[in-house]
């Protein structure tokens, strides 16, 4: 959602079971595994879906998902991972760390460095699995996890091939959408000294809480409006999902850079996807930003004609579109 040093890693699993998301979004089911790695102190808790038919005496690709702001793993993460499973994929997503069921603390705390540092140790866990091919992964981001996959993409080389649905860099567009960035961090330093002093922390809601609240605030932007159908008044609401920022996460985020170093550093091949519907949230300017940007000797672009930045997240044909495209490309890339 838009409104480091690097870390010793270590791997702990858990039981699986089945997982069927909406039928209004896909009729397949998919194995699923819970999952965890270590980040640094922090516990990362994810769910990994294998291929139907799933056959342990084989090695199989696999996609490693950064999910959007505020989104945890059995959102939009889901959505998509069942679907690239359901194309031979082991797909693994999480909760990133601060959030959802993954630990650390303070609690709702949006901290690019370390959802940067989840993905890297991610694909420590992947490489630990025997089913997973480690010259066949890749990464897929949504939204501001599209932001982080490209900035861990820089520098992780095991990753072959990188894809995105509405990625935003999400320190550009708080830049760009709040009032005023200047006067937002120094009301961080203000909340840092309060909390410095013994004060509470400060949490501020990412959305409204509900279409109820938005009118009465007189919201009237259709992607705004439709963030809050998304994930406060539609079945994919989950409890996990606090609609909650830590407020002096704002330090961190404003200064944040996802695409600057696109040009010297992303080497692999790139699939950028937008809605094809531009709104408020600049995920279309963004998305044509980055693939501007590459200089990959491979990169597609797809406009995925009526579809806003939230409609990518679960409206079909909207999805299959762009399941069907990543499939393509990274079939293409990992040689499945």
């Amino acid at each position: 959602m838009i409104v480091a040093l690097r870390g010793k890693c270590s791997i702990t699993q858990a039981a699986s079971w089945r997982f069927v998301i909406g039928s209004t979004q896909a009729k397949e089911a998919s194995e699923m595994k819970r999952v965890s790695v270590k980040n640094r102190h922090i516990t990362v808790v994810g769910n990994l879906h294998f291929p139907p038919q799933f056959d342990g005496s084989r090695k199989y690709p696999a996609l490693i998902l950064a999910t959007p702001g505020s989104s945890v793993k059995e959102q939009i993460g889901a959505i998509y991972a069942a679907r690239l499973a359901a194309h031979g994929y082991l797909a693994l997503t999480f909760d990133p760390s601060f959030q959802g069921e993954s630990g650390g603390q303070p609690r709702d705390l949006e901290d690019p460095a370390s959802r940067v540092e989840d993905i890297h140790c991610a694909v420590d866990y992947m490489m630990t699995l025997p089913n997973v091919d480690e010259d066949r992964v890749g990464l897929l981001g949504i939204c501001a996890g599209g932001g982080y996959a490209i900035k861990a993409a820089l520098t992780e080389r095991r990753f072959k091939a990188v894809g995105t649905v509405v990625a935003n860099d999400i320190g550009e567009a708080l830049r760009r959408l709040l009032p005023d960035f200047r006067k937002t961090l120094q009301e961080v330093a203000q909340q840092r000294t309060s909390e410095a002093r013994g004060g509470s922390p400060r949490r501020d809601p990412w959305i409204p809480d509900t279409l109820k609240e938005a009118k009465a605030a007189g919201i009237d932007d259709p992607d705004l409006l439709e963030a809050v159908i998304f994930y406060r008044e539609s079945s994919y609401r989950h409890p996990n999902s606090t609609n909650r920022i830590l407020f002096t996460s704002y330090g961190s985020i404003l200064s944040f850079d996802s695409f600057s170093l696109v040009p010297d550093l992303l080497t692999q091949p790139l699939q950028v996807i937008v809605g094809g519907r531009r709104g408020t949230t600049g995920q279309f300017e963004s998305g044509r930003r980055l693939f501007d940007l590459s200089k990959s000797k491979f990169k597609h672009f797809l406009a995925v004609d009526g579809a806003g930045h939230y409609d990518m997240y679960y409206k079909n044909p909207y999805v299959e579109q762009a399941v069907e495209r990543l499939a393509m490309f990274y079939s293409e890339h990992l040689r499945t």
